[in-house]
């Protein structure tokens, strides 16, 4: 029994998003996190084109974390599908509690409170859906552990509600082919709540998220990037153009000291991201 059967196989039994694909480990992403002196991370890509996984630390990308505010984009789902948010310019009005966010101190709709990621908008949101009606949704889903715990308002915040990186990416897989139980009017709404770059031929989409663990702190970023490529087509091509669509999906997380406040991470996550998804899409290029 070979090496690569071995690894497909443990693949097959624990990342989810494996299925139907071919799997690859990828060390060297680790040195894009060691740069950014950041120990405990994980990173799952997956390219549709070519039914393949990429992943770098196995062991943290199926393991369970509080989603945090990556979570907001299943309750801007919920919200849309049940009439809670009627559209991305529906606005809920601020309840006067200053918090340390001054951008989050006002009355704002769906769109601004999905770009500033608003805990009193989503809360509010939260409550409005309900705990019944959103444990509905998270059971038909199956997003993540699907529980709730004591309060609807927190549950992605308080470590209730955990979800791992490669489950994060069969979700937001189903967003993107319109293959969640929520109508496509939905679906296609939050996903142009997560464009934030268009450039170069790409357009990146995703949702970052900032919780606490019990013992330390955990920085999310989850999403998928669409990429036009020139490709010189062979002769008797279906497709008739020199341009093709790729996509991929992915999740990447990582731990922080439970002291250490510093900002800098909003930026590296970001910046880790693009290094990843530059050295995978650079490679790629060089064996067509």
């Amino acid at each position: 029994m070979n090496r690569i059967f071995i690894l497909t196989c443990l693949c097959l039994l624990t990342l989810s998003s494996c299925q139907d694909a071919r799997i690859y480990d990828n060390k060297e992403w680790g040195k894009y996190f060691e740069d950014a002196g950041i120990k405990n991370a994980g990173f799952i890509l997956r390219d549709h084109t070519q039914d393949a996984v990429h992943y770098y630390n196995l062991n943290r990308d199926t393991a369970h974390f509080t989603p945090a505010s990556t979570f907001k984009i299943f309750l801007s789902l919920a919200a849309l599908e049940l009439g809670v948010v009627q559209d991305d310019k529906f606005i809920i009005p601020w309840n006067g509690e200053v918090t340390k966010h001054p951008e989050w101190n006002r009355d704002m709709n769906l769109r601004e409170a999905f770009e500033t990621s608003s805990e009193p908008y989503f809360k509010e949101v939260a409550r409005r859906i309900g705990k019944e009606r959103l444990q509905q949704f998270l059971d038909t889903v199956r997003y993540g552990n699907k529980t709730i715990g004591d309060s609807v308002a927190t549950c992605w915040t308080d470590n209730s509600l955990k979800i791992s990186a490669d489950e994060q990416v069969g979700f937001l897989k189903k967003l993107y082919f319109n293959q969640l139980p929520f109508t496509d009017r939905s679906q296609r709404i939050v996903r142009s709540l997560m464009l934030h770059e268009t450039a170069n031929g790409r357009k990146l989409y995703y949702k970052t998220g900032w919780g606490q663990t019990p013992t330390n702190q955990i920085l999310w970023v989850v999403g998928f990037a669409e990429y036009e490529m020139k490709v010189k087509e062979q002769k008797g091509s279906m497709n008739k153009s020199d341009v093709r669509e790729y996509v991929y999906f992915f999740a990447q997380n990582f731990d922080v000291a439970k002291e250490d406040t510093s900002m800098e991470y909003t930026q590296k996550r970001i910046a880790i991201l693009n290094k990843i998804l530059t050295d995978y899409t650079s490679k790629k290029n060089q064996t067509k």
